[in-house]
């Protein structure tokens, strides 16, 4: 189909400095958990974003210094010619579909304590970075910068730029923002400075302007130079010349950069969960920058659908169009829009899964894109599945592992068909979704359902309950079982391992809630699972004005959802809807009046008054079916999702979409590559003699 001609303004081109974007699809800076020592998977998942119509790819954090070393999570780095090569290969990716590439220059200060390089973190005034997040967490404290050390940041910055330029990129980003270090000189709760460089706003931002001028020396104007700036704190700060800090601020570098990247101050606002936060909701940060400059502005709000996207350019709020996480759930979403193929946009759900997997120190992960970061390892792309068989397969279940398992063969070239026990497709999300703050989460159903209905070799059953004698007299070829998993009543003990299940009136699991159960308060959430389902139970019960304690063995409510930035929104939604929450505790025992609970560490004994128990804990695979199939000596049979081994969502469309893969291929066939970095020249020559 023709594109709609009112989205055309989203593909015009846009002069940024020296270089012109050739759209104002713009991959922004975005964490991928691939450093310098997966330089080919890294390449392939940056590239396959240029492929898909992405008009500027930007890399992630990219130390300039040993200095800024933020182990254990991972991050790149240009400090010699071993990382000039390893980034070589991600900007002749980008390069080979058209698009401009962008490099993140980055130091953290005070917020990298430099674990792996030992150097002492730096800060403007000594102050440092109180993270309440584990991974975070040190006991080392910075050093105060003197004016060596200012000089030093700047040479360090003038330097990276250089090897940037010579391996091949085009934009490159002064970062200060997310609390790394020059956003620290920006943000009078970290610079108490009495120099040149502290008090006043002319002076807080004097080191900020001057890596953009060292950056753009260095490179002598050949490349563009970018500002990555939050904007979250200085806007809600007053200021004597002007609206507020942030206002004073972009007035004073209006001139500097060559494009302004703004954005939030932190993670759980930056790249806020769906559950709780909507489509464009940095605007009332960032809608003034655009007023103050004459520069180029790019920001980000999770935009997924293209009117909101032509909306924010045409009322002045952006110039290009900002995309991290729904560049991951759909690398084709640009060039989509462009072939008039939006329908077929893979919709970001917000879920965070990506973000958990830095916080893991792992490749990023995608609960709608199963193929993200295993375009080069596994040589999957997230549109194409080679048609390599017109054998047949049914596919038992219709979750998200049961569509994306039935999306995937079909899209081999088998006839599919789809068995689903219930009335609608859906599994797991049909209900889940309904949960509050979940809807969007549905995507992952409409995604795969959409698609499947319009293939010509799939054909749907609902209400279709299949035995073993079915399945056999159906005769296919395949057979994938995904018939998902249940929640149990099991109960834990202090170490937190499940144990039995616990019998007793009012006892209920997820599934019962599911079901439709009327839940008798005063209600006790036990949640031992620590991702969003005890939350949002909590939260599902409260709305409905039943009186919720939240328990759990964890320090937090919804502990997990640290890992998905969720977890600080959860709290006040605790607080909005009046819900009581009790930490490291596990319930020992219930009479249907009196809920008994241990303190995890000192076994104390504690007792309050309720009337139903909803425990969530541990979830098993319903292999029933598959069991049954295997004694019966069924071929090609395979058991995928949260029937084979239960996690989130991701990790069942993983799990599908490896599966089904797999099904019928030869195991040569199954490409698994492993990276490996390159090494400095002469770095080992001392060590091998």
């Amino acid at each position: 189909m023709p594109r709609a001609s009112r989205y055309d303004l989203l593909f015009e081109p846009v002069k940024i400095g020296p270089k012109v974007a050739p759209n104002r699809f713009y991959q922004v800076p975005h964490a991928s958990g691939m450093t310098n020592a997966n330089p080919h998977v890294r390449a392939a998942f940056r590239g396959m974003k240029a492929e898909g119509g992405w008009g500027v790819v930007s890399t992630g954090a990219c130390s300039v210094h040993p200095s800024s070393d933020d182990s254990p999570f991972p991050f790149a780095s240009l400090w010699d010619e071993a990382d000039i090569r390893s980034h070589r290969l991600t900007t002749d990716a980008v390069h080979a579909h058209g698009a401009l590439a962008a490099v993140e220059l980055w130091h953290g200060g005070a917020a990298a304590v430099n674990r792996t390089s030992r150097y002492a973190p730096l800060s403007p005034s000594g102050v440092p970075w109180m993270a309440t997040h584990v991974g975070f967490m040190s006991s080392a404290r910075p050093k105060i910068m003197d004016a060596s050390d200012i000089r030093e940041l700047i040479r360090w910055h003038a330097d990276a730029a250089v090897r940037a330029e010579e391996a091949g990129f085009d934009i490159l980003y002064v970062y200060a923002g997310m609390g790394y270090l020059p956003y620290q000189f920006l943000l009078s709760d970290y610079n108490h400075r009495t120099d040149a460089y502290g008090g006043s706003a002319e002076n807080r931002v004097r080191l900020v302007a001057e890596l953009i001028d060292a950056v753009r020396e260095a490179t002598h104007g050949r490349c563009a130079v970018a500002l990555r700036i939050s904007l979250q704190e200085l806007r809600a700060r007053p200021a004597e010349g002007a609206e507020t800090e942030a206002h004073e601020i972009i007035g004073l570098l209006k001139d500097a950069p060559d494009l302004f990247d703004v954005k939030m101050d932190y993670s759980s606002t930056d790249c806020a969960p769906s559950r709780y936060v909507q489509e464009g909701s940095h605007e009332p940060v960032v809608d003034f920058v655009k007023a103050i400059t004459d520069k180029p502005v790019v920001g980000v709000g999770r935009f997924t659908s293209p009117d909101t996207m032509v909306s924010m350019v045409r009322r002045g709020v952006l110039d290009l169009i900002g995309g991290a996480r729904p560049s991951i759930a759909d690398p084709f979403l640009p060039k989509k829009i462009s072939e008039g193929r939006e329908d077929e946009i893979r919709e970001c759900i917000g879920c965070n899964i990506c973000i958990s997997s830095w916080h893991d120190g792992v490749w990023v992960r995608c609960t709608q894109n199963p193929s993200a970061g295993e375009e080069w390892r596994r040589g999957w792309h997230p549109e194409t599945v080679a048609e390599d068989s017109a054998e047949s397969a049914v596919v038992i279940g219709s979750g998200p592992a049961g569509l994306e398992a039935a999306l995937t063969l079909a899209r081999r070239g088998m006839q599919v068909t789809i068995a689903e026990a219930g009335s609608e497709f859906g599994g797991r999300l049909l209900w889940e979704s309904k949960l509050p703050g979940l809807r969007e989460w549905f995507r992952v159903v409409d995604y795969r359902l959409g698609r499947l209905l319009q293939m010509p070799n799939v054909s749907l059953f609902a209400e279709s309950r299949l035995t073993a004698e079915d399945v056999a007299e159906f005769g296919a070829d395949h057979v994938v079982v995904a018939t998902g998993a249940k929640w149990t009543r099991n109960l834990c003990g202090a170490n937190e391992i499940p144990t039995a299940p616990i019998e007793g009136l009012r006892i209920y699991t997820p599934d019962d809630i599911a079901a439709g159960t009327e839940i008798e308060g005063p209600v006790a959430v036990f949640d031992y699972d620590n991702y969003y389902m005890g939350s949002a139970i909590a939260e599902h019960l409260a709305g409905q004005g039943t009186d919720v304690t939240y328990i759990t063995t964890a320090g937090a409510a919804q502990s997990w959802g640290v890992m998905t930035n969720e977890q600080p929104h959860v709290h006040v939604a605790f607080q909005r809807l009046g819900i009581a929450y009790r930490t490291l505790e596990i319930v020992e025992d219930f009479d249907g009046e009196t809920l008994g609970l241990s303190q995890i560490f000192t076994a104390e004994r504690r007792e309050i008054p309720v009337r139903s128990l909803v425990i969530v804990g541990q979830r098993l695979g319903d292999t029933a079916l598959y069991e049954a199939l295997l004694d019966a000596g069924t071929p090609s049979l395979h058991l995928t999702g949260d029937a084979h081994a239960p996690g989130a969502i991701a990790h069942a469309t993983y799990q599908a979409h490896r599966t089904s893969r797999a099904v019928g291929a030869a195991p040569a066939d199954l490409l698994e590559r492993r990276d490996a970095p390159f090494a400095p020249p002469g770095l080992y020559t001392e060590a091998a003699e």
